[in-house]
């Protein structure tokens, strides 16, 4: 199998989910855009917007308010078919360096993780680096359960975003 670092299709295209720890995921991929397109697509709402629900979920996402910089605040919205209340997902980010990092917390319960992302270009390619640190391992257990198993489909309409706009 072709490693990450090779630049072949199957390579770029692959994304990497792995649990580091009771408490720990981290999720890479590399995408064939420079940093600083990939990182819009991850602070801009209106690309956020357009990547970061997956569609398999039968989610619809009512709002995405993003201040994305130190200190600032992010609120998303979502509507699920099987239920009548929506679901709302807030924290803060605690460090934004653009276009290498973004640091949040996650704050809609106790059990939220702290998510950094970064961004490493390479020749035109940026490989990124989500990494989950839960406060619980039962609060890891139950984003693999849920959430974080929709990731690869995530990036992927990432990947699909960004060739559009490369």
């Amino acid at each position: 199998m072709p490693s990450a670092k090779d630049g072949s299709p199957t390579a770029m295209s692959r994304t990497a989910v792995e649990r580091k720890s009771d408490r720990e995921l981290v999720v890479t991929r590399t995408f064939n855009a420079p940093a600083h397109i990939v990182f819009e697509a991850w602070s801009k709402p209106e690309l956020f917007k357009l990547w970061w629900v997956p569609k398999s979920a039968g989610l619809s996402l009512l709002s995405c308010d993003m201040d994305v910089r130190t200190g600032g605040a992010y609120r998303l919205v979502f509507r699920h078919p099987i239920s009548d209340q929506p679901m709302a997902f807030f924290g803060t980010y605690r460090e934004v360096t653009p276009p290498k990092l973004i640091v949040w917390t996650n704050e809609e319960s106790d059990q939220g993780a702290v998510t950094t992302v970064t961004f490493e270009e390479d020749v035109g390619r940026t490989r990124v680096t989500l990494h989950e640190l839960y406060p619980t391992k039962a609060a890891l257990d139950e984003a693999l359960a849920g959430s974080a198993e929709a990731l690869p489909e995530q990036f992927a309409q990432l990947d699909e975003l960004l060739a559009d706009r490369s």
